[in-house]
């Protein structure tokens, strides 16, 4: 796969190509049945297969104050991306300059002139545009003027429903990390640096990893414990708690996670955490004895749930 950022790009790409836009955000499974109809497009007319996507999303712009909403960085959602077939990734800069074009100016200007596109894959429920204010209809009728063919793609509909962004974030704001997971096509993950922190689990026997999110704007699950995957050389199961540490009077949210059998020194290290299933509820204990008592039981249980391949297990209910 071909990365192109088109600030980079020094001239117009000539080869015709079959391409769709959207963020991508989670690359999920609605995402890969798009640009799987991209790329049999591109394959029967043996031109090259498009994802054009954004290097940010557009209410990072646009709106006033932006809550944490991401379901992957920029890098993961190209990495994933490469995973799909496709020929080329095209990562616009989003702007306010960009935001003003009319769809009729981004389709004549970036899609045909600037890359080639002959062939543009609408997802069934994607706009573009100034204000998003035209349709489908409007881009076929722009298309038919400037040479490009504009088709809808097929929508799809899993057994948890139609699959969307919005979707997955709403699953995941109220602890669903399961059905989540299942929509994405694998388990959600959190990427962050380990610094320190309050040394309270380490006193109980129970040391744990702080972790500080390398994108801000990611979106955390509904506060509690987890059963995960913690990727420290290798795949490692463990537990982790987001939350506020109530049972310590805390107050600022932290995301701790504790690697069953792991000696070493993370601080500094960059992990990646897999989040498998949600355990229980964040509550206060009545002292840490209590919640030591407590995190001994939630490691039986998850030790448990982690003895069968979770994303095979994830994959089978969609």
């Amino acid at each position: 796969m071909q990365t192109i950022f088109l600030n980079e790009l020094k001239s117009s790409l000539r080869e015709p190509a079959v391409a769709t836009i959207g963020f991508f955000d989670g690359v999920h499974l609605g995402h890969r049945h798009l640009v799987s109809q991209v790329t049999a497009a591109a394959h029967a007319r043996q031109w090259r297969s498009m994802v054009i996507t954004f290097d940010r999303h557009p209410r990072e712009v646009l709106a006033a104050r932006v809550e944490p909403f991401l379901l992957t960085t920029l890098d993961e959602k190209l990495q994933l991306l490469t995973q799909l077939g496709v020929d080329v990734v095209v990562v616009l800069p989003f702007s306010r300059q960009m935001a003003a074009l009319s769809a009729r100016s981004f389709m004549q200007s970036v899609l045909r002139q600037q890359l080639g596109v002959c062939q543009l894959v609408i997802g069934y429920d994607n706009r573009f545009g100034h204000d998003r204010a035209a349709g489908f209809p409007d881009y076929v009728a722009y298309g038919r003027e400037l040479g490009i063919e504009v088709t809808r793609a097929e929508e799809l509909i899993t057994a948890l429903g139609p699959v969307s962004s919005s979707v997955v974030r709403h699953l995941l704001t109220v602890g669903e990390v399961e059905k989540a997971s299942a929509l994405l096509g694998r388990p959600y993950e959190l990427c962050g640096t380990v610094v320190h922190g309050f040394q309270e689990g380490r006193k109980m026997g129970f040391p744990t990893a702080n972790l500080q999110l390398v994108e801000p704007l990611l979106l955390l699950p509904k506060s509690g414990v987890y059963a995960v995957e913690t990727m420290a050389g290798k795949w490692m199961p463990g537990m982790l708690n987001i939350g506020t540490r109530p049972t310590f009077n805390g107050h600022r949210q932290t995301i701790e996670v504790h690697i069953f059998r792991f000696s070493g020194e993370l601080y500094g290290s960059m992990l990646k955490v897999r989040l498998l299933h949600r355990v229980r509820d964040e509550r206060p204990f009545q002292s840490p004895d209590e919640l030591r008592r407590q995190l001994q039981h939630d490691r039986q249980e998850i030790e448990t749930l982690l003895q069968c391949p979770h994303e095979q297990e994830i994959l089978k209910r969609i």
